[in-house]
């Protein structure tokens, strides 16, 4: 019995649907196993055969890495887009524009093999979206849910990306809390019930996807995982003092961000001098205090194994640090995301609170890290699923009191950057044909 045009055009776009989140999958898998790769390379064999054991390497590794990246931005301004920008184009548009998607990539990637305290989420959200714009233009005359296959390619890399595929089933819904003034705005072409539907077929395929490749080859990526978490009296008596201590690290990444874009207007446009000064903090704070570096998601497992050796006053300096860094890091160029430095600035400060209380590690890192980026994120629910799966399933009242707390410590508006529609206009307008700013 033959096919109804109907049923066709409905097969065709689930088979684009799962095709895509493999795509997805491959492509994060693809990402974290090179910057994996490179950073071993860079970072344990170079300076194995040239200068062993030596605590200054991460000031001229930073200082070079500035170089590049600060190359790199005066050639193609505006790369990679950050997630919320490429969220809020997507929401309003349906679409992302695909010609730049592995300059974005490349310009992930780059600042991330040099130690940057910034997350993946920056080209890998753009090259998704893009592939998935650029499938659903050759495909939208079969109908317009092809248009909106940009925005299921979201759903797809979030859920691989960070291993969580509640969290990435909500923020195509829902927003990623920095990009939520577009929801508003946002064109609706599929009914919400089969949306959310495609999505999850999406994020199973992405994670199936990365899943596999992880066996086959080694390395997967995403956040980290705890379990055997014990919650007696003494933990839940902790519960509102922890909170609050992670809504600290998530006050204080608004205070720096502050800061930090203060600096980059002093500074001007000067992008190679910028990304340079950002090289020369990153790397200061590298010799100091090396857990400061780097995205987070392998080092969270390091200090799994090492948090009793490294003292609580050092893993609370590096929970203060980290957002720091990582906010000079973003606004001076070094661009990516800030989801995994703020979830390990949360662990190193669970872990710090751990030392000194007594209280249970899984316990004291779950709380902390709500708190932490409840009160980044603005939106506590949005917080608890991005982190459902780093914790063990009796750990949820915890994490959703502890981000609902966070999100209630208010923020002066002057801190707040500004918003994604006027970062996405400001990133769209900057076309590698413009002329390129001096140092």
């Amino acid at each position: 019995m033959s096919m109804t045009p109907k049923a066709a055009t409905y097969a065709l776009y689930a088979l684009a649907v799962i095709l895509l989140g493999a795509l997805a999958g491959a492509f994060c898998w693809v990402f974290f196993f090179l910057m994996d790769n490179g950073i071993e390379l860079l970072w344990d064999a170079l300076p194995s055969a040239i200068a062993p054991g030596a605590w200054w390497w991460p000031l001229p590794m930073c200082l070079v890495g500035g170089l590049a990246v600060g190359l790199f931005r005066k050639r193609w301004p505006g790369q990679p887009r950050e997630m919320n920008e490429v969220m809020t184009e997507v929401k309003a548009t349906g679409r992302y524009e695909y010609r730049t998607v592995f300059v974005g990539f490349s310009g992930a990637l780059l600042p991330l093999l040099f130690g940057a305290s910034i997350g993946p989420e920056a080209g890998l959200t753009g090259v998704i979206a893009g592939a998935c714009t650029w499938v659903g233009d050759r495909l939208k005359f079969l109908g317009r849910e092809f248009r909106e296959l940009a925005s299921v390619g979201i759903a797809a890399v979030a859920g691989a990306m960070f291993s969580a595929p509640l969290y990435g089933l909500a923020v195509p819904v829902f927003g990623d809390g920095e990009a939520r003034e577009s929801m508003a705005d946002a064109k609706v072409l599929i009914p919400k019930p089969a949306k959310i539907a495609v999505y999850i077929v999406a994020i199973a395929s992405a994670l199936a996807a990365m899943m596999g490749l992880g066996a086959l080859f080694g390395g997967m990526g995403g956040l980290p995982r705890f379990t055997d978490l014990n919650a007696g009296t003494r933990e839940w008596l902790l519960l509102a003092p922890l909170a609050l201590a992670g809504a600290v690290v998530g006050w204080t990444s608004h205070a720096a961000g502050a800061l930090a874009r203060a600096c980059a207007r002093a500074m001007g446009e000067r992008p190679v001098a910028k990304a340079l000064v950002a090289g020369a903090i990153l790397g200061t704070a590298g010799c100091l205090l090396p857990y400061t570096m780097f995205a987070g998601e392998t080092q969270a497992v390091q200090l799994e194994i090492a948090w009793t050796e490294i003292g609580a006053a050092a893993l609370i300096a590096t929970a203060l640090v980290k957002p720091f860094i990582l906010q000079f890091c973003l606004n001076l160029g070094w661009r990516g995301g800030k989801f995994f430095p703020m979830v390990f600035s949360g662990i190193a400060l669970g872990y710090g609170l751990a030392s000194l209380t007594g209280a249970d590690p899984v316990f004291c890192l779950c709380v902390c890290t709500a708190g932490a980026l409840g009160a980044m994120m603005r939106q506590p629910l949005m917080a608890a699923l991005l982190l459902f799966l780093c914790f063990p399933a009796q750990g949820v009242i915890a994490m959703l009191a502890a981000a609902v707390v966070g999100s209630l410590i208010p923020v002066p508006k002057a801190w707040l950057p500004e918003t994604p529609h006027a970062a996405a206009a400001a990133a769209a307008s900057e076309t590698p044909g413009k002329p390129a700013p001096r140092n």
